[in-house]
């Protein structure tokens, strides 16, 4: 089959597109990772683009040796495998109760749930809640308020709807209740989707820092991204410099770059890891004749 001409703009074009939208992306990590490997007079100057300019690791020897860096990394991949686990269970045992129609209030239960997702009550209220509850400065508050979001649960619910309804009767006939029914047929077909919104959960709890700047005192109980936060307002950066007595001049930039890359390095070997169990889920989870 010969492709026409148009056919053939219109891939060119495409390619064109994402060539530069790659370009968008990754330009800038490369300018990151050259500015954490280059000496503080190349920064100075301002010579340092994707290429890194007189080799300098003085800023990751600084980084590693900081203890308060590594247990903020340490708590932060915790608190991500936690979250991401308590909130695909929440998620889950959310979604799959709403597939059945024969569920009393079904309808009323999703307008409940849809009229959070557009409105809440604010920052002020949900402070004032939680300090009623007791969570703030406990590391709760970093997992107990987010560990449901109504559009995840929404993707999982519309997932759920594409498993035929016959698969369930045929289960719920050889006598399987309906927590055996979710773990037995629905689990099994929707790793697609358990492995995708996972991911989401996961980055979102790796990048999140609001929570943390505003019901978190403690430092201790800090995620990365929050840390970080402080290193880039110059607070945290001049402890750790300190610590040696001095702080040579431009350090803090090479300093402020090793970190956003500690910071950014975990979730993005997590990420290419679990493509390859998006395709291994749908796999296994096709419907086959």
């Amino acid at each position: 089959m010969v492709r026409s001409k148009g056919t053939t703009i219109g891939d060119v074009i495409i390619v064109f597109i994402c060539l530069l939208l790659i370009a968008a992306c990754l330009l800038p990590m490369l300018n990151i990772v050259a500015r954490s490997l280059s000496s503080s007079q190349a920064l100075i100057r301002g010579e340092v683009t994707i290429w890194p300019k007189g080799w300098n690791i003085e800023a990751y020897k600084l980084v590693l040796n900081d203890s308060k860096y590594t247990w903020s990394l340490a708590w932060t991949a915790i608190l991500t495998v936690i979250c991401t686990i308590v909130s695909m269970v929440m998620t889950t045992l959310c979604a799959y109760p709403l597939t059945y129609d024969k569920l009393k209030g079904r309808k009323l239960i999703n307008s409940l749930i849809l009229f959070t997702m557009y409105f809440n009550a604010g920052t002020i209220p949900h402070y004032l809640l939680y300090k009623k509850m007791g969570l703030l400065n406990n590391p709760l508050v970093l997992i107990i308020p987010n560990c449901l979001s109504v559009f995840y649960m929404i993707i999982m619910r519309s997932f759920f709807y594409g498993i035929p309804k016959s698969l369930r009767e045929s289960a719920e006939i050889d006598g399987a209740s309906p927590m055996r029914v979710l773990f037995s047929v629905y689990l099994p077909l929707s790793k697609p989707v358990i492995a995708t919104l996972s991911l989401f959960y996961a980055v979102g709890r790796w990048n999140g820092f609001s929570d943390a700047l505003m019901y978190m005192n403690e430092r201790r109980w800090h995620p990365i991204q929050l840390f970080l936060y402080n290193i880039l307002q110059s607070v945290t950066s001049i402890e750790v410099v300190t610590q040696e007595g001095f702080m040579p001049p431009g350090l803090s930039d090479t300093l402020q770059a090793a970190t956003v890359v500690f910071a950014t390095v975990p979730i993005l070997i997590v990420y290419p890891w679990l493509q390859k169990y998006f395709i291994a889920g749908a796999t296994l989870g096709a419907l086959k004749d």
